[in-house]
């Protein structure tokens, strides 16, 4: 039994003859004739009184033609989801990023919802190492990292220019002060996040060359907190530049220049390099690339090749 012969059967039906069916459908009488005649075949048992003149259905053909509606309906419904589907009226987009990547990824999803306010965004807050397997594993379709993945399976686009930021609170001696050197860091409390990062070991590798004390008093889980324990005036820390953004403009942070940490690094949209992307996830690309064209640096859209082996991996902020 298939859908052309449950439509044929419904057509009869509906049309209460196979000629009027024949016309409705744009086939041949017998060929309409030969299909119902196959579904009967195939269910055992005649679905129309052969001596009615206007195809009177036999409790067999009432039973099947509920069931045949239902069926065919359930085709349109399915044909019209695709249809929107492709159209963007419907989907989701699957993100994974960490606490600091996810702050790039705000602006990006603010203008993607203005275009596309019927798509829906689940963002997964995952571990930026793990974040590689993820998509691998295709248990989400984007991911955003403060590293290049060396992985030849996987696909990445700069999309962002950060660089650290050393952050005092308003009150604190070094807040007056445009610049200062590493040396005079010494005897600073750090306030620093407990996850260990390939930032955090150049940072302890950029005290180290400069035979300077790193005295980290304090770690906590999220940057976040970090930046309310350093706005309390209980300590200085190192984190990234568009984390502290909005407590810079409001005052609450003061960021003192420190030439030897200056620190650069790059954001990172990743997926799948051989993937057939969702249309959400061409349309979520489409709006990156936009963005980047209209806002400039340091917001970026560019494809680089692998041409760094992993143990050179650039320091990045992972998590």
């Amino acid at each position: 039994m298939d859908l052309y012969q449950l439509e044929t059967f419904l057509a009869v039906a509906e049309e209460k003859g196979f000629s009027r069916a024949a016309i409705r459908m744009r086939r041949t009488q017998p060929a309409i004739s030969h299909a119902i005649h196959k579904l009967e075949e195939e269910i055992g048992q005649p679905l129309f009184e052969r001596a009615s003149r206007d195809a009177t259905l036999t409790a067999t053909g009432k039973l099947l033609r509920s069931f045949a509606e239902r069926l065919l309906r359930l085709r349109g419904e399915t044909i019209t989801a695709l249809e929107e589907l492709r159209s963007l009226e419907r989907g989701r987009l699957t993100i994974a990023a960490n606490e600091y990547t996810c702050l790039w990824l705000l602006p990006v999803l603010d203008e993607f919802r203005r275009d596309f306010p019927q798509i829906g965004v689940t963002v997964q807050r995952s571990l930026a190492s793990q974040i590689p397997d993820q998509l691998l594993e295709r248990a989400v379709e984007f991911g955003i990292l403060s590293f290049r993945p060396e992985d030849a399976r996987l696909h990445a686009i700069a999309v962002y220019t950060d660089s650290v930021a050393f952050v005092v609170d308003p009150k604190h001696p070094l807040a007056k002060q445009k610049q200062v050197s590493i040396r005079e860091l010494g005897t600073q409390n750090f306030i620093a996040h407990t996850v260990a990062s390939p930032l955090r070991q150049r940072v302890i590798e950029t005290f180290a060359r400069h035979k300077t004390p790193l005295n980290m008093g304090v770690e906590l889980p999220s940057l976040e907190a970090i930046k309310r324990f350093v706005a309390r005036g209980q300590g200085v820390a190192l984190v990234p530049g568009l984390t502290v953004q909005p407590e810079l403009a409001r005052g609450e942070l003061v960021q003192v220049a420190v030439p030897e940490l200056k620190i650069a690094r790059r954001l990172w949209l990743v997926h799948r390099a051989r993937a057939t992307l969702s249309h959400a996830g061409l349309a979520f690309l489409d709006i990156v690339k936009a963005l980047a064209a209209d806002r400039g640096h340091p917001f970026a859209f560019r494809s680089e090749p692998l041409s760094v082996p992993a143990h050179h991996r650039p320091p990045g902020l992972s998590k």
